[in-house]
């Protein structure tokens, strides 16, 4: 409640949680909102321009890039959740049994991080991809284990600053048990920055979705996503250079809407947020710390 409160004072973090909740509800109810069937092909009207019919125009076998537009979200939006929420789930498990027990099983926990951590992730993933083939499989598999070495490593880290506060201390010379400690105490603590980090981190993960469907290595076709469409402008970015502004500035807002909602939290969930910010501060949170003093 104290974080949404600070949240509600940030113009920028309103605006970022608007578009990508208009994002999602367009991606919902993208059979409805589309003008046409997204893989339907009208061979005589490729490349047409912007009209009643079609919206945005249509792209070199005469599909609907609005249609496509629209039901790209579902592909890259779900792709993105699924691989955020598999990553937090391993990165949870395996942090919080790090951190908590800590001895033998924090030492090989973090010795396997170190591995996994050694090795780049973009070269991970390409590599993963590259040898599994594409498809939406292998992509969230790729970007999961690109990244849940590090989100174990960091919620480990918060672990072991919550595990000596004196009321899991005392939660625990009072009984109870280490599933009690870790559900009941460590886990609501955490939350918050593991909230914080997916945030952060799912602009990246779009990214990368987005990149490799750019680079024929993602989402097969005529399967819709933002990525494969800009892969299919690029031949003809210099005769119909508007077919890669829509698939471009979507990527570009939902990256930095959620860059800036990451921003926000971490500035709220921040013990010294209005030091940081004391002097001027970026987008609003100027004005939040004089209504807050105030």
């Amino acid at each position: 409640m104290v974080i949404w409160n600070q949240l509600k004072q940030d113009r920028m973090a309103m605006l970022s949680i608007c578009l990508l909740v208009f994002v999602a509800f367009a991606g919902v109810f993208a059979p409805v909102l589309a003008p046409h069937d997204p893989t339907e092909t009208h061979i005589l009207q490729k490349y047409a321009g912007a009209s009643l019919t079609f919206p945005l125009g249509t792209d070199h076998l005469g599909r609907c890039v609005m249609s496509r537009l629209l039901y790209g979200i579902r592909t890259t939006m779900l792709v993105a959740l699924l691989t955020m929420c598999l990553t937090m789930l391993i990165g949870i498990v395996l942090g919080l049994i790090a951190g908590f027990f800590k001895g033998k099983v924090d030492n090989a926990l973090m010795r396997l991080c170190d591995v996994m951590l050694s090795f780049p992730a973009e070269v991970m993933i390409l590599a993963v991809v590259g040898i599994l083939g594409p498809g939406l499989f292998n992509i969230i598999l790729a970007n999961v284990l690109a990244k849940w070495a590090w989100y174990t490593r960091m919620i480990r880290s918060s672990v072991l600053q919550y595990a000596n506060e004196p009321s899991v201390q005392f939660a625990k010379v009072s009984g109870g048990s280490s599933f009690y400690l870790l559900r009941k105490h460590l886990l609501p603590r955490i939350s918050g920055e593991v909230a914080m980090l997916a945030t952060l981190d799912a602009g990246w993960v779009i990214l990368n979705i987005s990149a490799l469907s750019f680079l024929g290595l993602g989402v097969s076709a005529p399967t819709p996503e933002w990525g494969m469409m800009l892969n299919e402008a690029k031949n003809v970015m210099v005769t119909h250079p508007t077919h890669m502004l829509a698939p471009g500035l979507a990527i570009l807002c939902v990256v930095m809407a959620l860059n800036f909602l990451g921003d926000s939290l971490q500035q709220a969930m921040s013990p010294y947020r209005h030091d940081i910010n004391k002097g001027g501060g970026r987008f609003g949170f100027r004005r939040r710390q004089k209504s807050i003093r105030t």
